[in-house]
C-alpha cells in the first residue's frame, strides 16, 4: 500500500510538472550548447532569482551622492565610529579639542533624502561630561546642529555644481531649443 501512494504522489508531480510537456522547436531557436542556452534565457529574463529583485545589481555608490561626500569633507577633523551609507547614518567618535577638558562631543547624522535640501539631514549632538570618572551624557540643543547642517548643505551645492560644470565642459554648453508650446 506505501508503495502505491508513493507511486501516485509521485505520478501527479511528474504530471503537473512542466517537464512532462515536451514542445517541437526548431534548432534555430533554442541554442544547443548550454552557454548560449543560459545567455539566451539570462537576455529573455528567466530564471530562478532566489531572495532578491531582478533589478538587485544596481548600486547608488556613496561618491555618487554629493550629501553623503559633503558630510564626509565637514566632519574630517573627528574620528568616525560608523559611516553607513546603506543605513544612512554618520556616527562620530567622542571629540575633544583640548585633551585636558573633561567634556567631548559627539556628532550623528542621519540622511533622510538624497536630494540637497534642509530637510534631507537630521544631525544630533551629545555632549559628555566626566568629573571623576563619572560621566553624563546628554544631547545638545543648541545652534551648532544646524551650523553643522548648513555647512553640509553648502559644501554639498559645490560638489554638485563642480560636477555639472564637468559635464558642461565634457559636453559642451546647453542650448535652450524653444518647443512648439513655447512659441
Amino acid at each position: 500500500m506505501k508503495n502505491i501512494i508513493t507511486f501516485i504522489v509521485i505520478l501527479f508531480f511528474l504530471s503537473s510538472c512542466e517537464a512532462m510537456k515536451f514542445k517541437k522547436t526548431d534548432v534555430k531557436d533554442n541554442p544547443i550548447n548550454p552557454k548560449d542556452k543560459r545567455a539566451k534565457n539570462i537576455n529573455e529574463g528567466k530564471g530562478l532569482v532566489l531572495g532578491g529583485k531582478k533589478n538587485s545589481g544596481v548600486f547608488d555608490f556613496a561618491t555618487s551622492n554629493e550629501m553623503w561626500r559633503a558630510s564626509l569633507d565637514v566632519l574630517d577633523f573627528v574620528p568616525l565610529i560608523s559611516a553607513d551609507y546603506g543605513g544612512g547614518v554618520i556616527i562620530t567618535d567622542w571629540y575633544n579639542d583640548d585633551n585636558s577638558s573633561n567634556e567631548s562631543v559627539k556628532i550623528t547624522i542621519y540622511f533622510l533624502s538624497n536630494e540637497i535640501r534642509s530637510d534631507a539631514l537630521n544631525v544630533k549632538t551629545h555632549r559628555k561630561i566626566c568629573e571623576n570618572n563619572n560621566c553624563k551624557v546628554s544631547e545638545l540643543k543648541s545652534e551648532i546642529n544646524e551650523e553643522i547642517k548648513l555647512a553640509i548643505l553648502k559644501k554639498a551645492a559645490l560638489i554638485k555644481k563642480e560636477g555639472l560644470d564637468k559635464i558642461i565642459k565634457e559636453q559642451g554648453e546647453y542650448q535652450v531649443v524653444p518647443t512648439e508650446a513655447s512659441k
